[in-house]
């Protein structure tokens, strides 16, 4: 006789899926896990069992991507998830307004300056962006250069406490 799934034990699955993928690091900013990071769209557990995880590049082409993607299998396959499925989501394309409010608080303490404004408006992607400074909160910064340690940064120095750091571009 085989036991009845219910939808308690569904969803308690998907949770433990969610809460194990918390603890997947981001390659390029170790501090974020993925789910910090606001790119695993979904944790699903189809009517014939099988476990889905979605996952959304943070842009096209990202190096990261494939790393992701093996740490994810890596972290599934350790924990009893071998037969799950990561499948590639691409619409919607991943936006910087997906990154939580853990995982903004995070890049800040770490020296990153988390995106200043939304970007459901495309007018915020344009002009002068006004960043705080991750180290010490004065707004006089000023852009050193476009790009930074990596393509989805952009490199700011801060006038007051003239340290210079990143800053995670409004994707």
């Amino acid at each position: 006789m085989s036991a009845v799934i219910t939808d308690a034990d569904i969803a308690a699955r998907e949770r433990e899926v969610w809460e194990l993928l918390g603890e997947v690091p981001d390659p390029e900013i170790p501090v974020l896990s993925i789910v910090d990071l606001g790119i695993v769209r979904h944790v699903r557990q189809g009517s014939d069992g099988r476990l889905s995880v979605g996952l959304t590049p943070t842009y096209s082409g990202c190096p990261a991507t494939e790393v992701i993607r093996g740490s994810v299998r890596a972290a599934l396959d350790a924990h009893g998830h071998a037969a799950a499925a990561i499948e590639e989501v691409l619409s919607p394309p991943w936006t910087s307004d997906w990154l939580t409010p853990a995982g903004r608080r995070k890049l800040a303490a770490f020296g990153i300056a988390p995106p200043e404004a939304s970007v459901s408006n495309p007018k915020h992607l344009w002009g002068a962006t006004v960043v705080t400074c991750p180290r010490c909160a004065s707004r006089a910064t000023e852009r050193v250069s476009e790009f930074g340690s990596t393509p989805c940064k952009a490199h700011y120095r801060c006038s007051a406490c003239r340290e210079p750091f990143d800053y995670f571009k409004c994707l």
